[in-house]
């Protein structure tokens, strides 16, 4: 893989999908309305747990904002890049579209990944981020390289992670078309991303940090940023991030081995 050559042909796309999205400007006023109605009605539901007590899981109100705020960037990312292109693996294999995809001269999952961008999603992003800033202001966290570095790459394994998870389960519609339906049951398990996993019981604690690594997407990173995270659950997130990545990769190389062309 030529990183240049695919770094021009991903500023292609990028071109291509924002001179599409920027012709119907008023959209962009209603994305972000919406965006900011989303993140105030997560808030205020988020508040409500807390009605009645201080702490959630060893939580305090103003820590659970990490989690909502790194949920948010997350749910941004995915409206950004995953769900416009992952979605589109179903429409290549039922109208057989898939066959151009492969004899590109460029890598099929790097085309399926990234040939489209949705840009209300970095509306979503930039206030993820505009949270956290307020965050480490509320929590009086101190900022240095070494913390910024460290959540950086947290946040980086977040979206490995959860990018492999949707690859995954999309790249199942070779065999099952109509398993798409299963991205969403991820999107649901996802919401619960948002709040922290210690205020969970030790059976659905185990769940979400095996089957659907939740802990690892949201609560990892937001440990990292309070100073609560041992060593061992950030090395385990990156070694998790990588067979994830992995897995998810020859995954995809070997459900083409199955794939029946349309001209076939």
């Amino acid at each position: 893989m030529k990183p240049r050559k695919y770094l021009k042909v991903y500023k292609k796309f990028l071109h291509t999908s924002l001179a599409s999205e920027f012709e119907y400007k008023t959209n962009i006023l209603i994305d972000l309305i919406t965006a900011i109605l989303s993140l105030i009605g997560s808030i205020f539901l988020l508040s409500i747990f807390f009605q009645d007590t201080s702490t959630i899981g060893g939580w305090e109100f103003e820590q659970a904002l990490i989690i909502q705020g790194i949920y948010t960037i997350l749910n941004g990312i995915t409206n950004t890049w995953f769900n416009p292109n992952l979605t589109e693996i179903v429409k290549h294999i039922r109208e057989g579209t898939l066959d151009f995809v492969l004899l590109k001269p460029i890598d099929s999952q790097f085309y399926i990944s990234l040939k489209k961008i949705n840009p209300s999603g970095f509306l979503e992003i930039m206030l993820g981020f505009c949270l956290l800033l307020y965050c480490i202001k509320i929590n009086q966290i101190n900022l240095n390289l070494g913390f910024l570095a460290l959540s950086l790459i947290t946040i980086m394994c977040s979206i490995c992670i959860l990018y492999s998870l949707w690859f995954f389960i999309s790249t199942t519609t070779i065999w099952f078309v109509k398993t798409w339906n299963a991205t969403e049951v991820l999107r649901s398990f996802l919401y619960i991303g948002r709040f922290p996993l210690n205020s969970f019981s030790f059976s659905l604690r185990i769940f979400f940090s095996v089957f659907i690594p939740i802990a690892f997407i949201t609560t990892i990173p937001s440990e990292v940023f309070l100073g609560l995270s041992q060593l061992w659950k950030i090395l385990l997130e990156g070694a998790v991030t990588i067979v994830f990545l992995t897995t998810s990769r020859k995954f995809w190389l070997f459900a083409l081995k199955f794939y029946s062309s349309a001209s076939s």
